[in-house]
């Protein structure tokens, strides 16, 4: 029976599960979402910009800056002796990424100097100004020149095996052998770096930054200025895009505003040019991968060895956890019976590459891929008959274990793969594509389907944590912050729905309030897909301490038991009596209740041993697939994306509007990063592609033309996540692994499928022609 006709509410507006936009969404749109830029300057603001090299590897002799301290308009220039404690932001025990330039230079457009002016194209200008004499160094620009070179590491490798690999492949039917390049690739986002920087009292400063972890930067500004944490206070409202970038990159930006704003006591501002931001920040790691595969006649994987070599840069920064991710996902969604996985963290001069959407997950993916497409091509097969037959068994059938000994129990990607491959009809696709391809001269056709497994935590075990602090006001709204960042993400939307469903009050009764350190500390960075696990999470606990005061208030005040009191839409339920829940907070209030908590929640179950290379690093896994249908031109290696079916696990959704933008959006950035998005390095180590007219990210109109996406909606997480939902972050990104494979079996066509065409990524058009002429001349 309704309980609305005994005058009980039903619904509230916002809950957990439901189809909510964006809170900014309106913003976005209207142009009225208040970025650091947008933010009103206080009086007498400063603006700063970075003095960059342009050498690889080199020593600097002389540093002639007079040129540009006498530039009207210049207050001061920094350089790394102004440091007051420390000239090093590295994000690692390492201590190897300095502030600015000391006497050596390891990147062409490493920041040596930086110049605070009245203005921002004053400080631009000036910087330009310098006279840098140098003495050359050999550099290394190249991963294959690294290894070749002898391979310095920037930090530890990992190595992950279980079994015998060795002599597996040795006594295997079947072996080969193979090497792939996997692309780097840039941020690119909306909004570049920034940072404001505004001196207080004593040693106080506020630092608003562009920023996914507000705790980094409070530790790097404190670091290098020589004050207790306690001083820096950090704030971020929002951001225009992340990705992973503004993890630790924001750290140098932030660190120089800090020391001129205490050292001029005006506010300093730093927002580089997009060309600065592009080649003084870091990018998407690119690997190498040499592959080593036995398995028998029919495609069963009996072992794999793999070296996961990487261009790190000049220094550690993430480039660790990044290639130790990169090894937890070579296996994809696949059992491999005997593995050895090492990883080559190697250092090159060139700018140290940081997070990026997937952390090495999805680079690690990849290689994966490419070798069931090459066990398929090896024996004339479909690959997606190959993917089948190596997917991980059901929980305690001995196919149920990875390369880092976890057990998968949540194991769901084979239900995915055939509900796709019917729903996509792609069998009968396969077939008509295979008969196209016979009868066109120019025009050829591929399709693929490829799965992703991806472990949800963060590997460092300790991050897996996150606090909130939730307020009721006497007037029954509530003000939520939390230690999560929003990128565009919808964290901040989730979140709030979290509380609302909690307190079964509508979610304009909830304020989203800006991240900050002063409010929630040590916080771990908003990255590795677990912004709404940790946080939801948080938010819940701060509501379920707040409710059991209110509940233990009720039930004294209308002397009832616990059991009497619930919390119904908008109002508070004791025994038959429905109370208001504004008129309920302010009789609580009266009766002197803390109103106010602090959450906290750490993910449990989950431990890493990296020095055994086993343990339960990760919470549990998302799953998903996708089919995508190309079309090439042979003439010319342009291609086309007609068509891509998409079917992800999010487990229960809490938002199935926001998860779905994240899919397609981050779809649209993965088919980028393997088809258009190249980083080119010139042999003096310059980064040529720095800017939009070189840099080809996807374009609307590069979108697949028929792009279907739809939730899992039958799964459910198994783990105690905040509504059983599963992270949506990155896993999407791997999807558009399938446009690579479609790519690759257009290009196959033209020598009858006979051979594995090894395309690397990305694929763009001249690197399709190029493969499509090779094989031609087989």
């Amino acid at each position: 029976m309704d309980k609305s006709s005994f005058g009980e509410p039903t619904t509230i507006a916002g809950p957990m599960h439901a189809e909510l936009r964006h809170d900014s969404a309106h913003k976005h749109v209207a142009g009225t979402a208040d970025y650091i830029d947008d933010m009103p300057e206080p009086a007498g603001t400063l603006h700063g910009a970075l003095g960059l090299t342009d050498r690889a590897h080199a020593e600097i002799l002389d540093l002639d800056l007079s040129a540009v301290a006498a530039l009207p308009g210049v207050v001061l220039v920094l350089t790394a002796k102004d440091m007051p404690h420390s000239n090093d932001i590295s994000p690692t025990h390492l201590h190897d990424e300095p502030v600015l330039a000391d006497g050596r230079v390891q990147f062409h457009g490493q920041p040596a100097f930086a110049v605070i002016a009245e203005t921002r194209d004053t400080a631009r200008r000036a910087a330009r100004l310098a006279k840098i004499t140098y003495r050359d160094l050999p550099h290394m620009i190249d991963v294959a020149d690294a290894m070749a070179g002898g391979g310095e590491l920037v930090t530890p490798p990992l190595t992950l095996q279980r079994g015998d690999a060795e002599g597996e492949l040795e006594r295997a039917p079947r072996r080969l052998k193979g090497r792939m390049r996997i692309g780097g690739q840039e941020h690119f986002y909306l909004e570049g770096h920034v940072a404001l920087a505004v001196p207080g009292e004593d040693d106080d400063i506020t630092v608003w930054s562009s920023t996914q972890h507000p705790s980094e930067i409070q530790r790097m500004v404190a670091h290098v200025l020589g004050v207790p944490a306690n001083a820096v206070t950090v704030n971020v409202r929002r951001m225009g895009g992340g990705f992973g970038g503004k993890e630790t990159q924001g750290n140098q930006f932030a660190a120089l505003a800090a020391v001129a704003a205490r050292k001029l006591r005006r506010a300093v501002k730093f927002r580089p040019d997009r060309d600065d931001d592009m080649i003084a920040t870091g990018k998407r790691h690119d690997f190498l991968v040499d592959y080593d595969v036995g398995f028998d006649d029919d495609g069963q994987i009996l072992a794999v060895q793999a070296t996961y070599a990487a261009r790190c840069g000049f220094s550690a920064d993430l480039s660790g956890p990044v290639t130790d991710r990169a090894l937890f996902h070579a296996d994809n969604a696949y059992f491999y019976p005997h593995v050895k996985l090492t990883s080559q963290p190697l250092k090159t001069n060139t700018i140290s590459n940081t997070a990026f959407r997937g952390f090495g997950g999805p680079q690690g993916m990849v290689g994966g891929e490419r070798i069931i497409e090459e066990i398929a091509y090896a024996l004339g097969k479909d690959p997606l008959e190959i993917r089948k037959l190596n997917f991980y068994g059901d929980k305690g059938s001995g196919r149920d274990i990875t390369p880092y000994h976890q057990k998968i129990e949540d194991n769901i990607i084979r239900q995915i793969v055939e509900e796709l491959e019917a729903s996509a009809e792609y069998q009968a696709r396969r077939t008509a594509i295979i008969d196209f391809n016979r009868s066109s001269r120019v025009i050829r056709k591929g399709i693929a389907l490829t799965p992703v497994k991806f472990g949800i935590s963060f590997t460092l075990t300790h991050l897996n944590q996150a606090g909130a602090l939730v307020h009721i006001y006497t007037d029954g709204s509530v003000h939520l912050n939390h230690g999560g960042a929003e990128m565009g993400q919808g964290l901040y939307t989730k979140v709030a729905q979290v509380l609302a469903d909690s307190f079964q009050i509508d979610i304009d009764q909830v304020k989203i309030t800006a991240t900050t350190t002063g409010k929630v500390p040590n916080t771990s960075a908003t990255a590795a897909s677990s912004g709404s696990d940790l946080n939801g999470m948080a938010a819940f606990d701060a509501a379920r301490q707040i409710k059991e005061r209110l509940v233990a208030f009720a039930a004294e005040r209308w002397q009832t038991t616990a059991e009497n009191v619930t919390f119904v839409p908008n109002h508070v339920k004791i025994g038959e009596e429905l109370v208001p829940f504004a008129e309920f907070i302010g009789q609580a209030y009266a009766a002197r209740v803390q109103l106010s908590s602090a959450g906290f929640y750490k993910t449990p179950k989950i431990h890493w041993d990296r020095a055994a290379g086993r343990g339960t690093p990760f919470y549990y896994f998302a799953y998903g697939a996708a089919v995508s249908e190309v079309s090439i031109d042979t003439l010319t290696g342009e291609y086309l994306v007609d068509r891509v079916d998409v079917l992800h696990d999010v487990g229960r959704s809490l938002n199935p509007a926001i998860d779905l933008g994240q899919i397609e959006g981050g779809f649209v950035q993965g088919m980028g990063w393997l088809t258009t998005e190249e980083l080119w390095w010139d042999e003096k180590g310059r980064l040529r592609t720095h800017a939009p007219s070189t840099y080809k990210i996807p374009l609307a109109s590069d979108r697949p033309k028929i792009f279907n996406v739809r939730l899992a909606e039958w799964s459910e997480n198994a783990e105690k996540t905040i509504g059983r939902s599963k992270a949506v972050g990155e896993p999407p990104l791997m999807l558009p692994i399938s446009v690579l494979e479609a790519l690759s079996m257009a290009v196959a066509s033209v020598a009858g499928y006979r051979e594995c065409p090894r395309l690397d990524a990305p694929a763009t058009p001249e690197r399709v022609l190029m493969s499509v002429e090779r094989l031609r001349g087989l």
